[in-house]
């Protein structure tokens, strides 16, 4: 039986999203539908959003839901199985290749997706991208295992392989930087270097574990993290002081910040020991030429052949530390900010292009004034309350018969 689903939709050419209710089709043989709880914000899909479209896309790789239905091949969830969306196939060595989903939409034409989509209230996804989840685990900060956390924890855990004592520099801390940062710091990393240009989000950093913040906009973020870093006693051959980070993670994606991690992990002392490694974990917005890499002091690895199937003793301690507030502060919940701040970094970007005129933000009315302050200090975002107290005043300055909405 058909699943009814309304679906944003990136349309082809140019144009802003647009909402589309269609009806999911039956899953195949290895597919599943999924009742979404809540669904993760990342920042590639402003890329999608920006970028040339030929047919209309699907957009959303992150969520946490329900199945309400499984294929005849589907053994490892069944219906009434909470599960978590990703975009990463769980289990690549079982030979076969998970096929992304295409819709067809109400005026005929075919959106595709990057394997998944979760913005919609109701998806339907090939089974290896469905991860099963315990039912006692929450179901709201979950949704961004999917990505930020796992993308930006396996990159620290899996990728670098950071150990207790070694020190890691996080350039960009969104949600992928930050996620990397608290796997860095539940090894016990140290120093835990975040690199950005915002201040505020450097201060944020720190109540994930970063333990200094370097400013990028006031001086050579590469010389700062160095000169933090310098190991006395310790020379190349040239005679100068080994200096740089163990880890050094890029989690933007930039050619900038690509060059910038080369030369800020540490060289190695030459015939004693090898160099720090620079850890490329932010998908690239369009192809990089001319990648200098002249000023390199260790291997560079991209956090490119991944793969997830989670086992019980991996889950755990995601579960434990989604429990603490510092992390619960990724996901728009009793805190108004973490998580959020890529989807208000979008809504700002698309009222700039003027791709829309206004925005509204569902939340509990005690958190309204936080809201707004929030809105108004880190986005410029000047956010009228539309409350029980204000709604009378705000009609009044109305034509008759408009909604305040």
């Amino acid at each position: 039986m058909p699943t009814p689903s309304r679906v944003v939709v990136c349309p082809s050419g140019q144009g802003p999203l647009r909402i589309d209710e269609i009806a999911l089709p039956d899953p195949g043989p290895h597919q599943v539908v999924v009742k979404q709880f809540a669904s993760g914000i990342c920042h590639s899909q402003l890329h999608q959003m920006h970028g040339p479209r030929e047919m209309p896309q699907l957009l959303g790789h992150e969520s946490t839901g329900v199945v309400v239905a499984a294929g005849s091949e589907v053994s490892h969830v069944k219906e009434g199985d909470r599960v978590m969306v990703t975009w990463v196939p769980r289990r690549p060595d079982l030979g076969r290749r998970p096929n992304p989903v295409t819709l067809e939409l109400g005026d005929g034409s075919t959106a595709i997706s990057q394997g998944v989509f979760t913005w919609a209230d109701n998806t339907i996804a090939d089974e290896q991208f469905i991860v099963p989840m315990p039912d006692d685990v929450a179901t709201d900060v979950t949704a961004i295992i999917g990505c930020a956390v796992m993308t930006g924890a396996g990159a620290a855990y899996h990728t670098a392989g950071v150990r207790e004592g070694e020190s890691v520099a996080v350039f960009g801390v969104g949600g992928v930087g930050l996620s990397a940062i608290v796997a860095a710091a539940v090894v016990g990393a140290d120093p835990i270097i975040a690199v950005d240009l915002s201040e505020e989000k450097l201060d944020f950093a720190r109540k994930f574990g970063a333990t200094i913040g370097v400013n990028a906009s006031e001086g050579d973020a590469v010389e700062q993290v160095r000169a933090l870093t310098t190991r006395e006693g310790e020379f190349t051959f040239l005679g100068t002081p080994v200096a740089g980070v163990d880890y050094a993670f890029d989690c933007i994606g930039l050619k900038q910040t690509m060059e910038q991690i080369l030369p800020a992990a540490r060289p190695g002392v030459l015939g004693v020991s090898t160099g720090g490694t620079a850890v490329l974990v932010g998908v690239p917005a369009a192809n990089v030429e001319g990648l200098s890499t002249r000023a390199a002091a260790g291997p560079f690895r991209s956090f490119g052949r991944i793969a997830v199937e989670p086992r019980p003793y991996q889950l755990v301690p995601l579960m434990m530390a989604l429990e603490l507030d510092p992390v619960r502060l990724l996901v728009a919940d009793d805190v108004g900010i973490g998580k959020t701040v890529e989807a208000c970094l979008i809504a700002r970007e698309l009222l700039d292009r003027g791709e829309i005129r206004r925005i509204a933000v569902l939340c509990p009315p005690h958190l309204a004034e936080q809201w707004q302050r929030e809105l108004a200090e880190k986005f410029h975002l000047e956010a009228e309350l539309v409350l029980s107290s204000t709604i009378q005043r705000l009609e009044r300055d109305l034509p008759l018969g408009v909604s305040v909405f």
